[in-house]
């Protein structure tokens, strides 16, 4: 009764709206909001990114976010019920900033390891996607907020994404990139999804009737609303017909007075309106803002409360992959003395650049964390290599004064270390039509004395002072032509000072008179700074004598925020800098060493076989440190597997071409992408295949059982027993895959068809439960799925290359009980 109670209230509420109140609905009021409609009772309607933690209105230090890991690494946990926990937790967050809608999860396919966006993404795998994306799904509407799966579809690299026409045929659609966004609206009905940028197959996203309506209402039953990206739409018209239900950001957009003139000229059928007006409604409705319409979630039936930091610390632990451990270097022993080395070590990369990253509550570095578990003398620390081109943010606290046209104090933001980045809304109410200048000022204590180097980042126009004396009053201009590269990635100019004491920087920047995004308030720059440090050779020299000196290095390497960010995609998979020779230079001197990955997506790894541990952490959000820690020492075990194949050498990756020719980008590999293409490829061997990984301790796998089910959209039914064979408890990744008989080349050699997280105690056994569905067996063809007959061979193990058990399953060309 609570649905069609819910549905009864949006219908009374829709009747009582002319046409131009309708339209009102189908565009942003501002950057992040719908408007409020009070006649009916409708609440403003608030939406906020949030791929790896929900950053609110306000892109500012004074309103943090728990940052969890991420999407990338909760894929690695394989877990759907501990990605529903992530996703109650960002519900939980989104109450707490007044949001409504959460903008994720980012669920586009790790077509090719060049992706600028692989991080926000899960994996190469669609039903690995589709399944874990759909309990994190679950999980924020489980707290009563929206989500929106994105990007809707074939936004799967950076480069051109506002023009790009990706070029695939109906079955790659249907089998791959689809296939994620359809196991979402038929296990989590999402209230909402994201329309992309880009053009399939010479049509725009935003106004793909075919894909929009045919594919995604009729075929799926998707009920929820149909957003833009952000200023992704460009039709009247043709978003309207395509049934792009909402237009952001606004007030000025393609609908409005646009949309009612369509109407009454006859170019939209006024019950088109009606149909995007009742879906934002229904959206409104299922989250408490329509008076009468009772929510989707009742407030007694919200979910208890999480401890946010410790479940951050969670998933980072059960997302960490241990790819080597010779000599079990790992654990590590008690009071051991470790040399702790490289940049990422003091300051980690805890997300990815763009929309998934938000001002953390607070950080936890591996620095910290180590010295927090095993006491300030045990753990030495060397900055090695230092990867980054650009100066790093200052690292004390500081004030920005907001400024009018007169230099009249508008009003004032504390900032925590040398970031300013407001986007559609200012600290403290204040309008950015009244904004005209911002000045930051801050004082730098520094460590040491000599030549310090300061730095200005951003767009526009700066006026930068060291006490008092003027290093820079010039502009910086933008590079490159996509609107969004003010603040993914704007251009630098760093200068020389030196310093003997305490030091008062102060940045004044000018807003120009027409800037912003797509119209709208931004305010998004930094001030550097950086103390004297030697030579990279010097550097290296002397995290290599420290790791001499030690009985276990730990070196931590990683990508840089303008390696992995949204809006670029990457040039090379190599680790930026000198951080492959400053490996291999400490290895030599001390072969316990183990390498810590902070890493978003796979890069080479050419001294892998020369290490004693290697440890993929992702990026682990704001508990990395403590996470580490804890995974270093044996507390706990680290839980991940990889979910998307880590190649040896670039010149073997299956899918290297990103960047489109004509404005085109053809999908020609097909069906084989990840371990479907490595799998066809002779000769050459991945670093590490899709699904490895292990644990701190062992495993038998002792027997496998399949039977065919008569169930619905279920083929087979797999148990899979396995035992710990160590001396620890622990969790193992049941895989399961279904090979064919290898004649159709057509179709990939074996897919995963489903998994299972299992826990058990020494000498254990457990068994894995897995349901395998019907599409394990079906392919897409001439606008339908068949039902492929034959031997199928069910694999079982611990990855796509290592499977230790196999059965044979018989497949009838029509299914039980049909």
């Amino acid at each position: 009764m609570t649905d069609q109670a819910r549905e009864a209230a949006v219908e009374a509420a829709l009747g009582k709206l002319d046409l131009t109140a309708k339209v009102a609905l189908l565009a942003g009021a501002d950057m992040w909001s719908l408007p409020a409609n009070e006649a009916i009772g409708l609440g403003r309607l608030v939406m906020s990114d949030g791929p790896a933690g929900v950053r609110g209105e306000h892109w500012t230090a004074d309103d943090p976010s728990v940052a969890i890991p991420s999407p990338t690494a909760l894929a690695a946990g394989w877990d759907p019920e501990l990605a529903r926990r992530a996703g109650r937790l960002l519900a939980q967050e989104a109450r707490r900033k007044g949001v409504h809608v959460v903008l994720a999860p980012t669920v586009n396919l790790h077509r090719s390891p060049r992706g600028g966006r692989h991080f926000e993404c899960w994996s190469e795998d669609p039903l690995l996607t589709g399944e874990l994306a759909a309990a994190l799904v679950s999980g924020v509407q489980d707290g009563g907020v929206a989500t929106t799966p994105k990007h809707w579809v074939g936004n799967d690299s950076e480069t051109d994404r506002y023009t790009v026409d990706v070029r695939l045929d109906e079955r790659t659609l249907r089998e791959l990139y689809l296939a994620p966004f359809e196991t979402i609206v038929a296990k989590a009905h999402p209230w909402g999804l994201m329309a992309a940028y880009n053009a399939v197959n010479g049509t725009t996203m935003t106004e793909h009737q075919e894909l929009n309506l045919a594919v995604l209402r009729e075929e799926w039953g998707f009920d929820g609303v149909l957003v833009s990206d952000w200023t992704g739409a460009r039709s009247t018209v043709g978003c309207a017909l395509g049934g792009l239900d909402v237009v952001m950001p606004g007030p000025v957009t393609v609908y409005g007075e646009h949309l009612v003139g369509a109407v009454r000229e006859g170019l939209v059928p006024e019950s088109t309106v009606d149909g995007l007006a009742r879906r934002v409604l229904r959206l409104a409705a299922r989250v408490g803002l329509l008076d009468g319409a009772p929510p989707a979630v009742a407030p007694e039936r919200l979910p208890a409360e999480l401890d946010g930091e410790a479940l951050a610390r969670e998933l980072a632990v059960r997302s960490f992959v241990l790819l080597r451990n010779e000599d079990e270097v790992l654990p590590l022993a008690p009071r051991a003395r470790i040399a702790l080395i490289g940049a990422a070590a003091a300051e980690p990369r805890i997300g990815g650049g763009g929309s998934a990253q938000v001002f953390p509550t607070s950080v936890v570095s591996p620095l910290a964390g180590l010295r927090a578990a095993l006491g300030e003398q045990a753990v030495g620390f060397e900055l090695g290599a230092d990867p980054r081109t650009f100066v790093p943010p200052v690292a004390f606290p500081g004030t920005a004064e907001m400024l009018g046209a007169d230099g009249e104090q508008l009003g004032t933001a504390a900032t925590a270390d040398g970031t300013v980045r407001w986007l559609g809304a200012l600290p403290g109410g204040v309008g950015f039509e009244a904004l005209r200048q911002v000045a930051l000022s801050t004082t730098v204590e520094p460590a040491r004395t000599g030549e310090h180097v300061v730095a200005v980042r951003g767009v526009g126009r700066y006026r930068l002072e060291c006490d008092g004396r003027v290093l820079f009053d010039d502009v910086l201009l933008p590079e490159g032509e996509d609107p969004a590269a003010a603040f993914l990635n704007p251009p630098e100019r760093r200068f020389p000072v030196e310093l003997a004491g305490p030091a008062v920087l102060q940045l004044v920047h000018t807003l120009p008179e027409a800037g912003g995004f797509a119209g709208f308030g931004l305010v998004s720059f930094a001030l550097g700074h950086a103390e004297p440090v030697g030579t990279e050779d010097e550097l290296i020299e002397q995290a290599v004598e420290a790791a001499r000196a030690a009985e276990v290095a730990v070196v931590v390497v990683g990508t840089t925020e303008e390696v992995e960010s949204e809006g670029v995609d990457r040039g090379s998979l190599r680790l930026p800098g000198r951080q492959d020779e400053l490996v291999a230079r400490v290895a030599e001197a001390n072969p316990r060493t183990v390498v810590v990955v902070n890493a978003g997506s796979p890069v080479l790894l050419p001294w892998r076989e020369r290490v004693a541990g290697l440890l993929l952490t992702w990026f682990p959000g704001q508990q990395a440190g403590a996470a580490l820690a804890e995974v270093l020492t044996g507390a706990a075990e680290p839980g991940g597997r990889l979910p998307t194949t880590w190649p040896a050498e670039e010149a073997d990756v299956p899918v290297w071409a990103v960047e489109p020719q004509d404005g085109r980008l053809p999908y020609e590999e097909g069906l084989f992408i990840g371990y479907r293409a490595w799998q066809r490829r002779a000769g050459a061997e991945p670093a590490y295949w899709f699904g490895a990984g292990q644990g701190y301790t062992s495993w038998e796998y002792q027997g496998v059982e399949a039977r065919l089910s008569a169930e619905p959209g279920v083929l087979a039914e797999v148990a899979v027993r396995v035992r710990n064979t160590g001396a620890r408890t622990g969790r193992e990744v049941v895989q399961v895959y279904l090979a064919t008989d290898g004649v159709d080349r057509s179709r990939p050699a074996r897919q995963l068809a489903g998994f299972a997280v299992v826990e058990a105690g020494p000498g254990e056994s457990v068994l894995a439960r897995i349901t395998v569905a019907e599409r394990a067996v079906q392919t897409w063809q001439s606008h339908g799925w068949v039902r492929q007959s034959g031997t199928y061979t069910v694999e079982v193990g611990r990855s796509a290359a290592d499977r230790a058990l196999t059965m044979a399953l018989e497949v009838n060309a029509t299914a039980l009980g049909s």
